[in-house]
């Protein structure tokens, strides 16, 4: 369980004002001194993370943060830190001082999670000093559950965790491959191996989707593209599904009849985390950009750019091949868009492996409020290669919104890679 990525774990996020004991309440949660106490206000600076399975739920990521109320420029920045964790939060940890009543701050901040529906609980710490009766009310009058605990003591720490436990959000994540198959299916994955592939290793949505084929009891095939003719020759049956890197697709496309579904990991990423039919809309603007236009290339993590990197070099000279038109392309990495996002034309994001999905639900989101369409990777490389709508026909929900937008059937222009 310790293995599971941080990306398939519950976030929880320990908030509230400075010196309430965010963090000594995390550090008894987790049963380790691993965030620094201090009775100095602002002794936590940066957010900590710490994963831990929390029975009976499961792996959990929990994050202390600064207080809502730090003061001046750096305070503002932590509050910043702050608020961008909570919106990447699956449950929250509103952790109060017993002898304090409601502040402005905290009032803001329960008016925050509610807007963006996230979850949370009311912890009322210290409360070994007594509780303001005021508080209990206010919180009774908000409705809002709450918990009484003291670090000192130990009280209520491990009823807390059980009440945690049963509050964390268990919505049922769209499958990722395995409503597409069934017992004794054969899906075949084709696996490139190139400069940018792991050694030793392969990418995470290949992996998830090997594991959960296997979990409908499906006959799972790998081989890389240069084999792949070789592989479906030897099967007495067509394979029930082909899932190809994006890249490789049209060399794919070009060896898998016509007749057999297609389409790519990142798709399968794009539907399992992201929004395909929003990612299909933005499909639409690809074909409206023009000179000058700004295109906002998103990267969820970091990495080591290879020479011929996707996100740096390929899919900006891929867009002003198939575009014809000077655009200005901007590549950024991390878990935050650019202030200015409001400037750019499209936004063309990654598959979003290292995200959990209510954080890509929130990127979606904020583009959406921002007006700028948003499409990922896969949906993009497979529409400029030519082989959407082909890529999408498993998925009658993104086929819907293909017709719809009134797309030519054809890019303007298809190329290999």
């Amino acid at each position: 369980m310790s293995k599971v990525p941080q990306s398939e774990r519950v976030h929880i996020s320990f908030i509230g004002k400075r010196n309430v004991g965010k963090s000594s309440l995390l550090n008894k949660f987790i049963g380790q001194e691993l965030v620094i106490v201090s009775d100095v206000p602002g002794t936590t600076t940066d957010p900590v993370k710490k994963a831990m399975e929390l029975p009976p739920f499961g792996p959990v990521i929990l994050i202390d943060t600064a207080g809502i109320d730090d003061t001046g420029e750096l305070g503002q920045k932590r509050i910043g830190k702050t608020t961008k964790i909570i919106y990447e939060s699956d449950f929250a940890v509103l952790v109060l001082d017993s002898q304090s009543k409601l502040s402005v701050h905290e009032l803001v901040l329960i008016e925050q999670l509610n807007e963006l529906d996230i979850p949370f609980l009311a912890v009322i710490n210290k409360s070994d000093l007594g509780i303001n009766y005021e508080l209990i009310e206010k919180l009774k009058e908000l409705e809002i559950k709450f918990h009484t605990v003291s670090c000192i003591d130990d009280s209520g720490i491990y009823e807390l965790k059980e009440k945690i436990s049963k509050l964390l959000p268990r919505d049922e994540e769209p499958p990722l491959v395995g409503d597409l198959i069934k017992q004794h299916d054969v899906i075949v994955l084709v696996v490139p191996i190139d400069l940018g592939a792991p050694k030793g290793r392969l990418i995470m949505p290949q992996v998830q989707t090997i594991r959960e084929s296997l979990d409908e009891d499906a006959i799972v095939v790998v081989a890389k593209d240069k084999e792949l003719r070789a592989a479906l020759g030897k099967l007495s049956q067509n394979p029930k599904l082909v899932v190809t890197d994006s890249q490789a697709i049209m060399r794919v496309a070009a060896d898998v009849p016509d007749e057999i579904p297609l389409t790519t990991f990142s798709i399968l990423m794009a539907r399992y985390k992201g929004d395909l039919p929003e990612y299909v809309k933005g499909i639409k603007r690809i074909e409206e950009l023009e000179n000058g236009d700004k295109v906002l290339v998103a990267e969820a993590c970091s990495h080591h750019a290879q020479e011929d990197d996707i996100g740096r070099v390929k899919i900006p000279r891929w867009l002003r091949l198939h575009t014809k038109k000077n655009l200005e392309i901007d590549v950024v990495s991390g878990h935050d868009y650019p202030d200015n996002l409001h400037e750019y034309k499209l936004i063309v994001h990654c598959g979003g492996c290292t995200l959990t999905r209510r954080m890509m639900q929130m990127r979606i989101k904020q583009a959406k409020y921002v007006g700028v369409p948003i499409v990922n990777y896969g949906v993009a490389i497979s529409y400029m290669h030519g082989a959407v709508p082909r890529a999408l026909e498993p998925f009658p929900e993104a086929i819907n919104v293909w017709n719809k937008i009134n797309t030519p059937a054809s890019p303007r222009e298809t190329f290999s890679r």
